[in-house]
């Protein structure tokens, strides 16, 4: 090498520009961001944030390290949700993650962002076009309560086999209500049983059905499922102790605040679910490849201080079913 290439080589080394940690740190890829939306309240969502952020780590992402996430929440006024859903898109995020309440939204919204839905069926809702090939930009995780509604009536009437009239709560918007109403109606009207429902759309229409309930003279009570009635779930466990009325909720989580029973999915299954596909997606799956997660954990739980405050005995039969006791 001549000695001026070597001073002309060393001359372009010296020259090179040095970069900064900020600057290396600016040429790192960016963390993928997941939107996450409910239409209920950020303090109702907090057990089903940690499952989703569990079913995350199964798939190889941690909140803040390889993955970021963005919350909103609609406080349980749907009207707001469209916004929501225009806002996490902007963003932009790479997966939108959404509850059954918040579906039209997100599916009118885009139709390539991929959708993890959790809640509903994902077929009633019209989100895919089939479980095991949904097709399109939409999968999840499918938290179905409606085919539970003769389960949930005959162990109601095990409990308090003297109430002639239940009382049914419920929430007509819900997706999940047309086919929980059919089959909660053909099954009472199998065994003989009087239903009084009354439909709800605002906290305060609860509390005028627990008045009606008791007019009609209602021993016992069934209540819907949905977004709506779970994130009222404290109220209606207050008027339910109130008026002396054993119930039957969908959820565990009615239990854990002082409800009587409940028998349905594991919600916060589904969430962790939902986390595992949206790993999945992050990594390079295609949405309408996934089929929708069928449910496969179901809980059955009795609240046996409430039984002893409503003045029952628990049958041994029940208590033998029951996936959890609480004392």
């Amino acid at each position: 090498m001549k000695r001026r290439d070597f001073i002309t080589l060393l001359g372009g080394t010296a020259a090179a520009p040095v970069l900064s940690p900020l600057a290396v740190s600016a040429q790192q890829p960016a963390m993928p961001v997941v939107g996450f939306l409910r239409s209920t309240s950020a303090a109702d969502s907090t057990r089903l944030v940690t499952a989703f952020g569990e079913g995350l780590k199964e798939a190889g992402f941690a909140e803040g390290q390889n993955v970021a996430i963005e919350y909103r929440y609609a406080d349980n006024q749907v009207d707001r949700l469209p916004v929501l859903v225009a806002d996490l898109i902007s963003r932009p995020v790479a997966v939108l993650v959404i509850n059954s309440a918040a579906a039209p939204a997100a599916k009118a919204a885009t139709k390539t962002i991929p959708i993890v839905f959790v809640g509903g069926t994902g077929l009633q809702e019209g989100l895919v076009a089939s479980l095991n090939r949904p097709g399109g930009n939409i999968t999840g995780a499918s938290f179905f309560s409606g085919e539970f509604g003769p389960k949930r009536l005959e162990l109601l009437r095990q409990l308090v086999p003297k109430a002639t009239t239940v009382a049914v709560l419920a929430k007509a918007d819900n997706p999940e209500t047309a086919a929980e109403r059919t089959n909660l109606q053909a099954a009472a009207q199998g065994i003989g049983q009087q239903l009084v429902i009354v439909d709800v759309s605002s906290p305060g229409d609860i509390d005028t059905a627990f008045v009606t309930f008791s007019q009609r003279g209602a021993g016992a009570l069934y209540v819907g499922s949905g977004p709506f009635l779970t994130s009222n779930r404290e109220r209606i466990v207050a008027l339910a102790a109130r008026y002396a009325m054993p119930a039957s909720y969908n959820l565990r989580e009615f239990v854990v605040a002082g409800g009587l029973m409940s028998y349905g999915t594991s919600i916060t299954d589904a969430y962790r679910q939902g986390g595992v596909y949206t790993g999945r997606i992050l990594k390079g799956e295609k949405p309408g490849d996934l089929p929708v997660v069928q449910p496969t954990k179901f809980d059955f739980v009795i609240n046996l201080k409430t039984a002893k405050a409503l003045g029952l005995t628990v049958p041994p039969t029940l208590l033998a079913l029951a996936d959890e006791v609480i004392e």
